[in-house]
């Protein structure tokens, strides 16, 4: 049986997420369930009292073609180990898309691995590169001149602002969104670093994860070559291998062709409603790739939920 909105399934989601989500850093979790989580959010499968599989289904605003669309993100479905995760999985889906094929347009999905996610009517629109970059790959010396530790929110939104005008898709940020973003980061015990120019206003800031004997720039946002290449380095003292996740259209390879490149999935995304979709941009799509390759600029889908 689907239960949904039921505040009592909020430790049997969690549980889930510790013992089928092997690559969730436990900090996240922790995180997410503290100051994200609400239990409108919740979906899970649950037989005989326990919660045996569960998915966030949470809003997502984003922007396309300067419109500001309504759709869902299901992130996070999480099986428990032995359990018939084809089955619970299929469960779940079924009480979800029910429901979004109601509510939005478009439904956003984001595994944490591969899965037959097409028979629910996704497709993959939006992935990641992946660059390995070590210290030696910095073959320029760049000092720490104009990097702070701690960027306001409101500069943090500033500069969001000016880089995401590069693109397409993406979720509608606000102050809040920044205030939220530190403490994230904080609790999942990572640092954010800026660079601000000659004239002190900020020219980009990067998420740094550390993951054992390395580290993730898991979001940079820049506005030229010479912010990036700050807070790469900045990154680099941190760990001597990091890896940089940017959108396909970021061509660091230009900065270090030594660096090795992978593409990681991403998103999916499901058209719930193609005649609405058609009327609101005055034309005619049937599938969700055609929908996404009305985008006049690169996607940019880089959230967790």
């Amino acid at each position: 049986m689907i239960d949904t909105k039921n505040t009592n399934l909020t430790l049997g989601m969690k549980e889930t997420w510790k013992k089928g989500l092997n690559k969730i850093d436990p900090r996240f979790t922790e995180y997410f369930f503290h100051q994200v989580y609400q239990p409108s959010y919740g979906y899970a499968c649950v037989e005989n009292g326990q919660v045996k599989g569960s998915v966030c289904c949470i809003p997502h605003a984003f922007m396309f073609n300067g419109r500001v669309l309504q759709a869902s993100m299901l992130s996070k479905l999480a099986i428990l180990p032995g359990e018939n995760k084809e089955a619970i999985t299929d469960e779940l889906m079924e009480c979800i898309l029910d429901r979004s094929d109601h509510q939005e347009l478009i439904t956003l999905l984001k595994p944490e691995e591969e899965g037959n996610y097409q028979k629910y009517g996704f497709k993959r629109i939006f992935d990641r590169s992946r660059y390995t970059i070590r210290r030696e790959d910095m073959t320029q010396t760049i000092s720490n001149l104009g990097c702070s530790f701690d960027p306001s929110p409101v500069d943090m939104l500033k500069v969001y602002v000016g880089f995401i005008r590069r693109f397409n898709g993406f979720y509608a940020r606000d102050f809040e969104y920044f205030v939220n973003l530190k403490k994230e980061i904080v609790a999942r015990g990572g640092k954010i670093v800026a660079y601000y120019n000659s004239k002190e206003k900020i020219q980009g800031y990067a998420t740094i994860l550390i993951e054992g004997k390395t580290a993730r720039i898991e979001e940079c946002v820049y506005l030229e070559s010479t912010a990036l290449m700050k807070l790469i380095n900045a990154a680099l003292q941190e760990r001597g291998t990091i890896y940089l996740e940017v959108t396909p259209e970021e061509n660091i390879a230009m900065l270090f062709p030594n660096s090795e490149k992978l593409f990681t999935h991403e998103v999916y995304a499901r058209l719930n409603n193609p005649e609405l979709f058609s009327r609101l941009f005055n034309t005619h799509v049937e599938t969700i790739e055609e929908a996404f390759q009305l985008s006049h600029k690169p996607l940019n889908l880089n959230e967790n939920y």
